[in-house]
């Protein structure tokens, strides 16, 4: 009876690792298929390319370990993750004609790396021992860490700043993915919740046009063109 209840357990904790691990290239490969899309709007040849999809898979996760102390950061000495980073910018490289031409793909690879990686990094640092407010900070931040980069390499404001309800979706799929963690102890369970939070409310702010109040402007002044909504 015990020895049954514990292969169980076994399973089910190899079966938790699987779709975790599964979730984190999810993520990886949406964020690098997002960020080599903008290297591919800016012109970048091949390299330009790589550096801003692989930075953009991965950077977020590099800030997540180099936060929680974790040296050398996993991606660095896990190669799986780098290829996979890689394998997204050849990907769009070589068949981007089709969906460079419309922004919204870029979106939607976007809100899914947002949404994956900031509910499954907050869930995972629950599980790890963290508080709530680690948890959702290192969410929050394994979730904007690597679009901040990617906007920086291409000398743009980063749209974390700017661009509709960017951070509060991260923060609200970490923020419910931790929660549901700490109540549940189901890291694939809280993780898919958080995911689907932090997508829908991302999109939505997208196509409805979601923002955070801005300081008013004198009457008569012009919002400059690098403020406005893309």
């Amino acid at each position: 009876m015990f020895a049954a209840r514990e292969r169980l357990a076994k399973i089910r904790g190899v079966y938790g690792e699987v779709i975790n691990q599964i979730l984190q290239f999810a993520g990886i490969l949406a964020f690098a298929i997002s960020g080599a899309l903008v290297g591919v709007r800016q012109n970048l040849d091949l390299l330009g390319i790589i550096v801003v999809g692989s930075s953009t898979g991965i950077g977020g996760g590099i800030l997540r370990d180099v936060l929680l102390g974790i040296n050398p950061p996993t991606s660095l000495v896990f190669w799986p993750n780098a290829a996979v980073a890689v394998a997204g910018s050849l990907l769009v490289f070589f068949f981007h004609p089709g969906i460079t031409r419309n922004r919204h793909f870029e979106v939607v690879f976007d809100a899914w790396g947002l949404g994956l990686f900031s509910a499954n990094g907050a869930a995972w640092a629950i599980s790890e021992g963290h508080t709530l407010l680690t948890a959702v900070f290192v969410g929050t931040i394994t979730a904007i860490g690597g679009g901040v980069v990617r906007d920086v390499l291409v000398n743009q404001v980063p749209g974390v700043l700017t661009r509709e309800l960017y951070a509060v979706s991260a923060f609200t799929g970490a923020f419910v993915a931790a929660i549901l963690q700490m109540l549940t102890g189901r890291i694939v369970l809280a993780s898919v919740v958080g995911v689907i939070f932090g997508i829908t409310l991302r999109l939505l702010s997208y196509s409805r046009g979601w923002n955070l109040p801005r300081p008013p402007r004198p009457f008569g002044q012009s919002i400059p063109n690098g403020d406005q909504q893309h």
